[in-house]
């Protein structure tokens, strides 16, 4: 008896410590999923201003490139004219740009493979906290339906409503119908009676055969035993 106390406390214990860890697993899930939808933010933010420090250098690398053409054009038309000097400080200025551009450039393409890449991250991480919503709304679903199996069965779905009602239903069929019965046999007793007198007022009145003896019927009966009868002397 003993053994098996301790093992009903145990498998409680166990139950309940089960109850438990579904319950903190619920709370945990909730957490990380609010963590995972922060990053997810973050996430998005730094692809925003990746993005724009990449237009930023964009419209920089086409204002060093509409300079570096417009001074070529310059310097070609000073070797024209004959200024040499002029043709070299010009050229001198353009190799400087041109060391610019291709600074730009390169900081451009650094960006767009690190705007690619946050593109691709920021689109599956998106798509993994979708799923990650979607399952934990299927999990505080199944939790709730657990709880109430949990309250014993005969609750879920107002089983026991429907029991009771179902009963109290059946006991005022029967109690109609027995109602109706009695009902119908009164009726039938009263239908009877009315026969019964109507038969004997026309009996009465000398309408049909009798059906019960009359005291004259009584004493011509008594009068014909006398007559067989001997007569005794006194």
């Amino acid at each position: 008896m003993f053994k098996t106390l301790f093992t009903l406390v145990r498998g409680a214990a166990a139950a309940a410590e089960g109850e438990m860890i579904d319950r903190s697993a619920l709370l945990i899930l909730d957490q990380q999923i609010r963590d995972a939808a922060t990053a997810v933010e973050r996430g998005k933010r730094a692809l925003a201003v990746a993005i724009a420090h990449d237009e930023a250098e964009g419209k920089r690398l086409e204002g060093t490139l509409a300079r570096i053409a417009d001074l070529e054009e310059r310097a070609v038309a000073a070797l024209a004219g004959g200024r040499q000097d002029l043709a070299s400080e010009a050229a001198e200025s353009i190799a400087m740009m041109e060391a610019d551009r291709d600074a730009l450039q390169e900081a451009r393409a650094t960006f767009a493979r690190e705007i690619a890449h946050l593109k691709r991250t920021t689109v599956d991480a998106g798509r993994r906290l979708a799923e990650l919503e979607r399952g934990r709304r299927i999990a505080q679903a199944a939790d709730a339906v657990r709880r109430l199996k949990t309250r014993g069965p005969a609750r879920l779905g107002g089983a026991t409503a429907l029991a009771d009602a179902e009963a109290t239903l059946r006991h005022l069929r029967e109690r109609h119908a027995a109602d109706a019965a009695i009902d119908a046999s009164v009726e039938s007793l009263d239908a009877g009676a009315a026969v019964d007198t109507i038969a004997t007022r026309l009996e009465e009145a000398g309408f049909g055969k009798r059906t019960r003896p009359t005291a004259a019927d009584v004493l011509d009966r008594l009068n014909k035993r006398a007559s067989a009868s001997p007569v005794s002397a006194v």
